[in-house]
């Protein structure tokens, strides 16, 4: 998948909106909203880095030697 294409947003936005509702529906203390809004853009931002890492490896000239 490519970072930040077509899917990697659609994911992104899936993503942020399961961990929002998550965290405000089930969330009884004052400041609900800006947990859940941090909760969730912590969420977007590691699944980016992981996709980031992810995809650094895949187009590898240059495999290391006697991986098995």
């Amino acid at each position: 998948m490519k970072l930040f294409g077509r899917n990697h947003i659609i994911i992104c936005v899936i993503t942020f909106a399961i961990l929002f509702l998550m965290n405000y529906i089930g969330n009884d203390q004052a400041d609900k909203l800006e947990r859940a809004l941090m909760t969730a853009g912590a969420g977007v931002i590691g699944l980016s880095i992981g996709l980031f890492i992810l995809n650094k490896g895949k187009n590898d000239k240059n495999p290391p030697q006697n991986f098995d």
